[in-house]
């Protein structure tokens, strides 16, 4: 284990606040957890891509860094892939599709790490992270055992698992099981995806996937961003189809179960807040579900821009807008600032 302190907390999240980091533990093994000091309790961090630090009274960091994986046959046709938790999300979905393995071209592009991906249960353009799990290899620091959760444990829900709950702050993903398949599991139903071809190959899904997040989202190595900022809210039926009525424009999209999800992206720009500037926050001009950080942001500049955007909805449409990145830390004495 490596053992780091007073790291810049910048180098740990990408929208890059000012923030320091005491101490983090970097582990390479299952070992290495074992020995990690439990107080105070650490944070489990993967690449920081839907962390934001705020303050400076933040706990120490574990990072699980293990990346190998394995590949075996079930059959014919399909494949068990064993990931550890330290791999890069999209380098892992490069290399499936290398390999000729359907299952996770959809999910391309999107950051962070494998580890983190179950925790928010990632997805995009019609695929979740739970359609193609089959298990989470769990480290709990309590009983210092590893556990095997079936993927119908992990409780996956839309950007939800066992992993924000039950289990949250009491263990590390350490691996996680995938199912793929050599032949076409293709998903198109969504706006750019069902311009390709029904005989499309899975070259062609992933560049798609690619070139859409990239005209749309922007490239957090060049200007710090989390991504998606907000959830889609998930409403029952009545209320999004009693919106839809008086605002015909609005996206819709039926979830089943009685539950329709809406677009956090068209409430925010129709509340007017599409290239909005708070100091050196703001929403990004191509995508305003995207917060982004111009260079010399504040957690202040941050966590107003936020609360304008969630009451300005809120005030148009009766709509709760829930942060799916995770704030760490606190303020003692937020400035007071104005749009």
């Amino acid at each position: 284990m490596e053992i780091l302190v007073q790291q810049d907390g910048r180098d740990y999240s990408t929208f890059r606040l000012p923030a320091r980091l005491a101490i983090v533990y970097q582990c390479q093994q299952l070992d290495d957890l074992r020995q990690v000091p439990l107080e105070p309790k650490p944070r489990v961090q993967g690449e920081g891509s839907n962390t934001i630090f705020i303050g400076d009274e933040l706990p120490p960091l574990c990072r699980f860094v293990a990346s190998t994986k394995e590949l075996n046959w079930l059959d014919d046709d399909r494949a068990l892939l064993h990931v550890e938790a330290g791999h890069n999300w999209h380098q892992l979905v490069c290399w499936t599709v290398e390999q000729g393995l359907w299952g996770l071209e959809n999910l391309a592009l999107i950051p962070g790490s494998v580890g983190a991906a179950p925790v928010q249960n990632i997805g995009a353009y019609g695929v979740e992270l739970a359609d193609r799990c089959c298990y989470v290899d769990f480290f709990h620091w309590e009983s210092q055992q590893l556990q095997r959760l079936d993927v119908n444990d992990c409780a996956f829900a839309y950007r939800d698992s066992v992993f924000k709950h039950q289990l949250a702050g009491q263990g590390v993903i350490v691996a996680v099981g995938l199912t793929l398949s050599k032949s076409p599991r293709r998903v198109l139903s969504y706006q750019g995806l069902n311009q390709l071809s029904a005989s499309c190959s899975l070259q062609q899904v992933l560049d798609t996937v690619v070139a859409i997040r990239q005209s749309k989202l922007p490239d957090p190595n060049e200007l710090a961003n989390c991504g998606s900022f907000f959830k889609n809210p998930v409403l029952p039926d009545k209320t999004a189809q009693a919106l839809q009525l008086r605002y015909p424009a609005m996206p819709v999209f039926v979830q089943g179960n009685g539950r329709s999800k809406l677009s956090a992206a068209w409430l925010i720009d129709q509340a007017g807040f599409k290239g909005k500037k708070l100091g050196d926050i703001g929403c990004y001009s191509r995508q305003p579900l995207v917060l982004v950080n111009y260079g010399s942001g504040t957690a202040e500049q941050l966590l107003q821009l936020i609360e304008a955007i969630q009451l300005q909805v809120q005030a148009r449409f009766g709509v709760a807008l829930e942060p799916e990145v995770q704030l760490v830390g606190q303020l003692s004495h937020p400035a007071d600032l104005s749009l």
